[in-house]
């Protein structure tokens, strides 16, 4: 069957939601023996890397839903899912959302305390923990029993596993969290509708080189990976999960696996834009997707130098030397990136450019009562989109809190330009009120001293006000090779422009390991703000 047949279909289909796309793919008469997924660790008897068709698939999710039946797991129950591996969050989602069960993904790299503490706060009916996140949980008060390990699930009989639940679009279909830079990470809830979305309006339109042979380096309990899944298997695509996301494991995975596409989060590009890219084999790669926070200029650079793309000439279609970045912004709130921008070696417009919206949301650029601000004047970033998430799990004062006039607010400050495209300039809590009138912006701040130190390859700006006015430190990460001795403050205050480097009160060069990150890898600039303003200035 042509997929491209099977994706309009599937777009047109009223019952499809991001709750049965695997049923309803294989309803569509996609061949069982197609691809389903491709995972980094072994499972179910099929080793580590070793592609599992779409109908073996949907017998693991049977067998997964039918174990979680016996132990009673029900529609609309919210279940825990705890686990280090992609394989196992993916089938657990799978395998709930096939009862019409909520699974609430949890990153594997939360402090115990605080994952206890934020299962307790969903009020759920169970957790599945691998055995590693099991022993990390005891002692602490979850408030529901723990029902087993992702694996056991698979020894269930899918023979017995009841009909697929019929969702309703408002049903409410996957908890994923946020990043949790200020604490707690707050449980964000998703619909059958909202979070296909996105993916019903992908599958209307031609699918773009680089989806073929996709490589996930998305975070698996992220948003982002259940939207990668599912629309993976709506364009009949090839995929490969991994469960680690650093650099090393990247470049090794896209080597050995070569795929067409490689999407993920800002962190991994830093990562790879370390490396000298040109000793690897990247030349499978056409595409590069981006999502969440939009990335660095001199990352994107180094990353569309390698890999090929097709491209039309006079001659025909041609294979050419360099990749395509595509870049956004989006959040697990967002349900998708809502804006995109493409980058290829010859293109230039960076300046923490997003691009435009996709044509499915509504944006714009507010002030504080909400009204909309004309092109060039930086305000909030207010959304409306059939992706957005449904609200906050257990916590409707931050739900409607993060409202205005109808618009949700993303909590980042924005501009726009007269065609209509989009500048990110920072997290609102990131910047500063530098009085007359004027802001500083960490992000910003970033890209501008990136893009003028080479041997630069990451930085984290803390702009704060004190009493006695703005102080800036600004964090270097140093290429390999370069002196750390080397003074570069004043290529730095050159680079923040005279406004923000006159705030400038040291540069230090630091290592990755000192700076403070979430689970995701998004740097906790609260704890910078903490820990190098109660400090003495050396």
């Amino acid at each position: 069957m042509r997929s491209r047949g099977l994706r309009g279909r599937l777009a047109a289909d009223e019952l499809i939601g991001a709750g049965n796309v695997l049923a309803r793919v294989l309803a569509h008469g996609a061949d069982p023996d197609g691809p389903g997924l491709t995972f980094d660790t072994p499972v179910d008897g099929h080793p580590a890397e070793h592609p599992v068709t779409l109908g073996q698939l949907d017998r693991m999710v049977d067998a997964r839903a039918a174990w979680l039946h016996t132990r009673g797991v029900r529609p609309r129950d919210p279940i825990a899912v705890w686990a280090g591996t992609a394989a196992d969050m993916v089938l657990s989602y799978l395998a709930l959302t096939r009862l019409g069960a909520i699974p609430a993904l949890m990153n594997g790299k939360l402090r115990p305390e605080i994952a206890a503490e934020y299962i307790r706060r969903l009020r759920g009916t169970g957790v599945l923990a691998d055995a590693d996140h099991t022993a990390l949980l005891a002692g602490h008060d979850l408030g529901v029993p723990l029902l087993g390990t992702p694996a056991e699930t698979g020894g269930g009989d899918p023979a017995t596993a009841p009909a697929p639940y019929r969702h309703h679009p408002d049903d409410p279909i996957v908890i994923t969290h946020t990043s949790g830079t200020t604490g707690i990470p707050k449980a964000v809830l998703h619909s059958h509708a909202s979070l296909f979305a996105a993916t019903r309006h992908l599958l209307t339109m031609p699918q773009a080189q680089g989806t073929s042979r996709i490589l996930n380096a998305l975070p698996a309990p992220h948003t982002a990976t259940v939207l990668m899944v599912n629309q993976a298997l709506g364009n009949r695509a090839e995929m490969f999960l991994l469960s680690e996301q650093s650099g090393e494991r990247v470049l090794d995975a896209i080597q050995r696996w070569r795929p067409d596409g490689v999407f993920g989060f800002s962190v991994t590009w830093a990562e790879l834009a370390r490396f000298d890219l040109s000793g690897y084999d990247l030349d499978s790669v056409r595409l590069w997707f981006n999502t969440g926070d939009c990335s660095h200029e001199p990352h994107v650079r180094k990353l569309v130098a390698v890999g090929s793309r097709d491209t039309v000439t006079r001659e025909g279609v041609r294979r050419v030397p360099g990749s395509v970045f595509i870049d956004g912004l989006g959040s697990s709130e967002m349900g998708h990136s809502m804006f995109h921008i493409t980058h290829r070696t010859d293109t230039d417009r960076y300046g923490r450019c997003v691009g435009r919206p996709y044509e499915f949301a509504r944006v714009a650029v507010l002030d504080a009562e909400g009204d909309p601000l004309p092109p060039g004047e930086v305000g909030w970033l207010g959304i409306d989109s059939p992706s957005l998430f449904r609200g906050y799990w257990n916590d409707s004062v931050t739900t409607h809190r993060s409202r205005l006039r109808g618009w949700y607010l993303t909590g980042d400050l924005v501009y726009a330009d007269d065609e209509g495209r989009y500048y990110h300039l920072d997290r609102a809590v990131d910047s500063v009120d530098a009085g007359d009138g004027r802001r500083f912006f960490t992000a910003l701040s970033e890209e501008r001293i990136l893009a003028a130190c080479p041997d630069v390859v990451d930085c984290t700006a803390v702009i704060v006000r004190e009493p006695d006015g703005v102080v800036t430190d600004v964090l270097l990460e140093l290429a390999a090779g370069a002196d750390p001795a080397t003074d570069r403050t004043e290529a730095v205050r050159a680079a923040l422009g005279p406004e923000v480097g006159a705030t400038l009160r040291r540069v230090v060069p630091v290592n990755s390991a000192d700076i403070p990150v979430t689970v995701t890898g998004k740097v906790r600039k609260v704890v910078l703000r903490e820990r190098y303003l109660t400090e003495t200035p050396s």
